[in-house]
């Protein structure tokens, strides 16, 4: 009953969060107005917006003028439910801090969710959302006690190594955005798993635009979003990154 409690709540946020990126993009306040359909600018009501479920009854069509509702609304609110039970899974039976540790994690994969949607659209990553996280992450950080130059110099290393592709393409293979957003992602993870996220990004990376280019989506020097490749792999570091360390190592270690 609370994992499908989580789940719930997960996907209500993943709604909130999508209509959050949305309104940053069209230049809306983010917090305040009705929802409305990007088509016919119809206000929403209540039954439109249930999560997930609205877009099933309604057949992934707006209710009043018909037109395609973007399938990034379910899978956004999809997305966030699955993270936020798997969040839940993976920290409340072992960590002592409990809700805390919870709330937090599930703190920053909002700031995560909104990063990847609006640089995946717009090749921009915002920093009225960065620099927040960051300092929720501080905050978390000094507060708990948890706080160490491992930490510290996890996000000090991961930036200071996007810096310097950032410098020396002159900002055409790296943005600065992606240099604060790998100081955060350091923050988040620490040391070694930041080693994974990093490793699994640029695999993921090159995975996917061999393929956009072999479909003929994206030429060898077009521009490719890397925020999301960036909170993939933290995804993957965060879930899987300790077993694949240790994997890892025991390659050279038998």
């Amino acid at each position: 009953m609370v994992s499908f409690m989580v789940f719930v709540f997960g996907l209500a946020v993943g709604s909130f969060l999508h209509s959050v990126a949305w309104r940053m993009e069209q230049e809306h306040t983010a917090l305040r107005g009705r929802s409305y359909c990007a088509s016919c600018k119809h206000t929403l009501s209540w039954q439109d917006l249930i999560p997930l479920v609205s877009f099933l009854i309604l057949a992934g069509r707006c209710r009043y003028c018909k037109a395609r509702i973007s399938f990034e609304h379910p899978l956004s609110e999809l997305a966030m439910g699955i993270v936020f039970l798997l969040v839940f899974w993976r920290i409340a039976p072992e960590d002592p801090r409990g809700v805390l540790s919870v709330l937090y994690a599930w703190a920053m994969a909002a700031f995560f969710m909104v990063i990847f949607f609006y640089d995946l659209r717009n090749y921009l990553i915002p920093d009225k959302i960065l620099y927040p996280a960051i300092l929720v992450s501080g905050i978390w950080y000094f507060a708990s006690g948890a706080f160490s130059l491992h930490i510290l110099a996890s996000a000090l290393g991961a930036a200071a190594f996007f810096f310097t592709i950032y410098a020396l393409s002159k900002g055409k293979w790296m943005g600065f955005g992606d240099v604060k957003l790998a100081f955060l992602l350091g923050l988040f993870l620490g040391w070694p798993s930041i080693l994974v996220a990093l490793f699994s990004a640029f695999c993921l990376g090159a995975v996917a635009g061999l393929v956009l280019v072999v479909c003929k989506k994206k030429g060898l020097r077009s521009e490719v979003p890397f925020a999301p490749f960036l909170i993939a792999g933290t995804a993957i570091a965060f879930f899987f990154g300790p077993n694949i360390v240790s994997w890892y190592l025991g390659l050279f270690l038998v």
